[in-house]
């Protein structure tokens, strides 16, 4: 058996990490992945990362995470001749995928309405911040400023420090996600029924989504979700200092926290209910504290999961890396050698897992333009052609 989406083309007409990520995770699962970039404007992740060297020579870490499994080619769309090239690949493809300001293909005779004269069959998914539709649609926006808009800024940090970022560019990352989702979703559809799909991505619809319990509360009684920190619900499920780190309960049921108690062999703390459980909070609090400072982290960590009671001491992500749970997973792919990198490097693959014929890095990232003559001579034009081409900018 093949990989699922062995056989599909995506043209990935998309930067920075959202689009990106979404074509990145299709391309996983078997899709040849086409990456377009101006000639004169290089997707923004490759100059962005954690390694300077890698910045300069255009294949930053920012790129190298969701470049995987893609080939890489130079178009010009602002150009006849580069939207000429854009169509006849069009034609060929089953998904297109970009996140250029909302009305900026349509200007360009680019639009899903254009396109589907040429290939009725096609995917058109566009990635932008606030959606082609809606008063805020002309709107720009990166992770974090969607994160300021949201709310989801305003629920995070402690009552005496706050808004507070998320370290990582969470929603960039689960708008990829939702975003191969919902490719996935139109690809079978339209295997049923034969006809294309328009989807509309919208960076703020994605946080909304990551806060759905807290929409769906405070719609109901009006009450805003407060940033409280490492301060939980329960005080069996939180965090507590010990004696050289953090430990992270989470004893959050009351099956649990009966455990708890009990392995604790503070059994009158036991509680019947919730509301009995909230009503002691501070002290439950107070007692936990006490009880953590006596083991280590690391310790409490192994004495409680044993015991079946959740918990895990708080990790840098280099200790997170290292857990040999990861390397388990098969979550990370080493790639030892690849054009324009000197030395190695590793990415992260999917969150998945299948029995066979699941997700794999088969192709080193491209380097910029890597792939033009090969893209460009599968699709009919002779090497005199390309030659033209590269000589007016057109790629």
């Amino acid at each position: 058996m093949s990989r699922p989406f062995e056989g599909i083309r995506i043209i990935d007409i998309t930067h920075v990490l959202a689009g990106p990520f979404a074509a990145y995770q299709l391309g996983l699962m078997g899709a040849d992945v086409i990456k377009v970039e101006h000639p004169d404007e290089p997707d923004q992740s490759r100059d962005s990362g954690t390694d300077n060297d890698l910045n300069h020579a255009g294949m930053g870490t920012g790129f190298l995470t969701q470049g995987s499994n893609k080939r890489a080619i130079t178009l010009n769309l602002k150009t006849e001749p580069g939207r000429e090239i854009l169509k006849r690949l069009v034609a060929t493809a089953d998904v297109l995928v970009e996140n250029y300001r909302p009305g900026a293909f349509e200007a360009l005779g680019l639009g899903y309405e254009d396109l589907r004269g040429i290939n009725p069959k096609l995917i058109y998914a566009s990635f932008s911040a606030f959606g082609q539709d809606g008063p805020k649609r002309q709107r720009t926006a990166y992770d974090h400023v969607i994160q300021s808009t949201s709310g989801i800024m305003a629920m995070t940090g402690t009552p005496e420090v706050n808004p507070i970022k998320i370290g990582a560019p969470a929603i960039d990352y689960a708008t990829g996600t939702m975003g191969a989702y919902a490719l996935s979703a139109a690809l079978f559809q339209r295997q049923r029924t034969g006809q294309g799909q328009r989807i509309d991505m919208a960076m703020l619809d994605v946080a909304m989504m990551l806060m759905a319990s807290h929409v769906t509360g405070y719609l109901r009684n009006g009450k805003h979700p407060r940033p409280s920190g490492n301060r939980m619900p329960h005080a069996t499920s939180m965090a507590y200092q010990t004696a050289d780190g953090l430990v992270m309960l989470g004893a959050s049921n009351l099956r649990q926290q009966k455990r708890l108690w009990t392995v604790l062999e503070r059994p009158e703390l036991i509680k019947r209910s919730n509301d009995e459980r909230d009503a002691d909070h501070q002290r439950e609090a107070s007692v936990l504290a006490e009880i953590m400072l006596a083991r280590t982290a690391a310790d409490w960590e192994e004495y409680l999961q044993q015991r079946h009671v959740p918990a895990s001491r708080v990790r840098t992500m280099g200790e997170a890396l290292q857990d040999p749970q990861l390397a388990s997973r098969g979550l990370l792919h080493r790639v030892d050698a690849a054009p324009g990198i000197e030395g190695s490097f590793s990415v992260p693959v999917a969150a998945f897992k299948f029995g066979h014929d699941g997700p794999r890095v088969d192709r080193p990232p491209p380097m910029f333009g890597q792939h033009n003559d090969e893209v460009l001579g599968e699709l009919g034009y002779s090497a005199a052609e390309i030659f033209g081409f590269r000589s007016a900018r057109i790629i």
